[in-house]
């Protein structure tokens, strides 16, 4: 087990050499981010991304020493570190500190500072995580964080800091771990792409931020201005005369007894359709989903669902999809769902904007959740399903009612089909979620529906609405129905983990281009992917190359909040330094149709006539891409 790998530290030895606090502090100034990478890496994936980039921050901050100490100098393999006991001493004390904050806490002994959540640093109101990679280091940090913590330590000293084992074996005797042969064992298992730990995907000091909980904020600041009102309040009506306040002109009145907010508070006013009514409206859309369930005439249910609503308690679990309001209804919702799954009762809502799905469990209301997502404009696909319930790691549906059949596909493996799922009352069986999956991605399970229109792909991406898949030129894509479409997404079925709780409407794959190798290796195909979002902003463009019987495409390039590979702009330019069997390397640039000339300046020369370029290189250099389109205008290659 990993709390008996962690041992107490070695006692120093006499001839280590002795380091100051003005020398660790230089060595740690200079190496601040390699040092928070390394202390982020070996941190527990478990602690979650916010937590643990903000442990990564607090460990490495706290790796000074008080004094004088001694420190056993392990070179690191990059100038500027060789040899330097400053820098040996603080990564030491990063290793440490990190190994023993993934220890679990026990009754028997008092938890060590790092086995805690960090007093600082701290960003009050926000949430932070690193930029997120591509397939490929989506994999590496599954597979990373099935290891042990000192086989997460041996893989990353390996990695990250260019260690013989020999030096590995003296830093986590340092450190205190027992069972150094079996975590080097362990390490060896694991797939070698050391190159990936230098990925954004790995860099705590590069960060997106993303905001907390909303609703328990804004009712903790509400408090605290209804109490200083109250005190105004009582202050100004002890100098008042006798009159008051004076009247509140146009103002409505009390909350309590406003009608509007109370018919929307009413279970007996829940808008309810008939069965039937999709069959004959003109609209395809959630506005015409019955309600469905077998609590649907619960009405102390129903009430709490509404109440909730309005005004969630601290108990509550709140969340929402980015740019959806979670505020109480306007007026008196539609129920499309009230009844009881597994464990718990649910109660699904929909005002014209949002779904807002109430659960709770089945002996009791400590615990309930509320989750909101926008579904403005939702039409046909994107109205065809909502998460009814989640639960280990599986995901059921309840689905439109047109949808006819419900089957579960592997994204992954065109070749295997569909196997069909059980609908009851639009309620589909338990499906594997690839939102809640663990570990290398092998597989990506996606919902496909069937109603009297055709075959959609919807995937789960850890949000209320499944995002709608499709394939093809912006502006005339189709859906993934046929097996050219399916063999075409699964080599990028992967690239889908990093959209995960971004609001994603829909997701778009096109194969611009393909582009015969140097040295006859074959052919390769670019491919762009879209990602569309309901809130109309934040849309995600991923470019990814993918070689001849490779499993997985390379995301080469990616962009957010640009109209490339659009319905508006589907021009797209991208670029990859890649290598031939032969050992060469290579520049290779694709643009989509249209596109006349495509030129590279910077660390390569080079040019050529229509879509297509390849210029022969060497690893690492760097360049910036300019095509030409036929109609004169300049495209930039994504970055």
């Amino acid at each position: 087990m990993q709390s008996q790998d962690v041992a107490k530290r070695p006692a120093a030895s006499p001839t280590d050499p002795v380091v100051d606090v003005e020398q660790a502090e230089a060595a740690l100034v200079e190496h601040y981010p390699r040092l928070v990478r390394l202390a982020y890496l070996v941190l527990p994936p478990s602690l979650g991304r916010n937590r643990r980039v903000l442990t990564a921050h607090a460990l490495t901050q706290r790796a000074l020493p008080r004094g004088r100490a001694s420190a056993s100098v392990i070179p690191a393999q990059s100038t500027g570190r060789d040899g330097d006991p400053g820098y040996a001493f603080v990564r030491l004390q990063v290793v440490r500190t990190a190994l023993e904050a993934g220890l679990p806490l026990t009754f028997r002994a008092w938890p060590k500072r790092s086995q805690l959540p960090p007093l600082l640093p701290q960003v009050r109101g926000l949430r932070l995580f690193p930029r997120s990679g591509g397939a490929d280091e989506l994999a590496l940090d599954q597979r990373l964080s099935a290891l042990s913590g000192p086989a997460r330590a041996v893989y990353v000293l390996r990695g990250l800091e260019k260690l013989s084992d020999g030096d590995v074996r003296r830093v986590l005797a340092a450190a205190g771990v027992d069972e150094v042969d079996a975590a080097l064992r362990e390490a060896d298992e694991a797939p070698v792409r050391y190159e990936l730990l230098d990925s954004p995907e790995f860099d705590p000091c590069s960060l997106h931020a993303r905001p907390t909980d909303l609703m328990r904020r804004r009712q903790h600041g509400k408090a605290a201005l209804a109490a200083a009102a109250a005190v105004a309040v009582c202050g100004a009506l002890l100098a008042l005369p006798g009159g008051g306040w004076g009247p509140d002109g146009a103002a409505a009145p009390a909350y309590a007894e406003n009608p509007a907010a109370e018919a929307a508070l009413n279970p007996g006013k829940l808008t309810r359709i008939a069965p039937t009514a999709w069959e004959v409206s003109a609209r395809k859309d959630f506005s015409v989903w019955p309600a469905r369930g077998d609590l649907t005439k619960d009405t102390a249910l129903l009430r709490r669902a509404l109440a909730v609503w309005a005004r969630p308690g601290e108990s509550v679990q709140v969340s929402a999809t980015p740019g959806t309001p979670s505020g109480g209804p306007a007026g008196p919702p539609q129920l499309l769902y009230a009844g009881t799954v597994d464990n718990a009762r649910v109660v699904i809502l929909y005002d014209g904007l949002r779904i807002a799905r109430y659960a709770e469990p089945k002996d009791g209301t400590k615990g309930a959740a509320l989750d909101f997502a926008r579904v403005d404009g939702a039409t046909g696909s994107e109205a065809n399903a909502v998460v009814l319930d989640r639960a280990d790691g599986n995901v059921r549906y309840l689905t439109a009612p047109w949808v006819t059949k419900a089957a579960e596909r592997d994204l992954q493996k065109p070749n295997a089909g569909a196997l069909p799922m059980t609908l009851t009352d639009g309620i589909t069986s338990p499906l594997a979620s690839p939102a809640q999956q663990t570990g290398a991605c092998t597989s990506w399970n996606v919902l496909q529906l069937t109603d009297d229109t055709g075959v959609r792909l919807m995937s789960d991406l850890g949000e209320l609405v499944p995002a709608h898949l499709t394939a093809g030129r912006p502006g005339s894509a189709h859906e993934v129905s046929g097996a050219a479409t399916q063999h075409a997404w699964a080599p990028f079925a992967c690239s889908l983990g990093a959209l995960r709780s971004l609001g994603v409407r829909s997701v778009n794959a096109w194969q611009y281009a393909e582009q015969p190798l140097p040295d006859a290796s074959g052919a390769a195909a670019w491919v762009c992917t879209r990602a569309e979002t309901w809130r109309g902003g934040g849309e995600r463009v991923l470019a990814q190359f993918h070689t001849p019987g490779g499993t997985y495409g390379a995301v080469v390039a990616k962009a957010q909040d640009v109209a490339a590979c659009g319905a508006r702009d589907p021009q797209v330019l991208a670029g990859v330094l890649w290598k031939s069997a032969a050992g060469n390397w290579y520049l290779l640039a694709a643009g989509s149709k249209g596109t006349e000339s495509i030129s590279a300046a910077g660390g390569v020369d080079g040019s050529a006539r229509g879509a297509l370029l390849a210029v022969k290189t060497k690893q690492g250099v760097q360049a910036e891409l300019k095509g030409t389109l036929d109609d004169g205008r300049t495209i930039s290659g994504l970055r």
